[in-house]
């Protein structure tokens, strides 16, 4: 049986779970200042470039100080906000 480290999955968790809020937050304002922009493909690429740069640094850190536990409880907290974000904010058809 693998034994988990929760010393690391937990601090992993936490702060996958902040990057996630923050990289949606960044998500939201970037479309917010997009759309009120005549061309908003350069705003949206922009923002995109930034968010995906910083998540992917913020994950590289937790993998490389925390070990794999920590990535893995980051990863896993990653997709538990994006899943309760998209239901949140999903599309609904009139």
């Amino acid at each position: 049986m693998i034994a988990v480290d929760w010393s690391t999955v937990i601090p992993g968790a936490a702060l996958g779970s902040v990057v996630a809020a923050l990289y949606f937050a960044g998500l939201a304002l970037g479309m917010r200042f997009a759309l009120r922009r005549a061309n908003p493909v350069v705003v949206l690429m922009l923002s995109a470039v930034i968010r995906i740069a910083l998540l992917l640094a913020v994950a590289w850190g937790v993998a490389v100080l925390g070990g794999a536990w920590a990535a893995a409880g980051f990863a896993v907290a990653f997709l538990i906000v994006r899943m309760v974000v998209t239901r949140i904010v999903g599309v609904r058809l009139p």
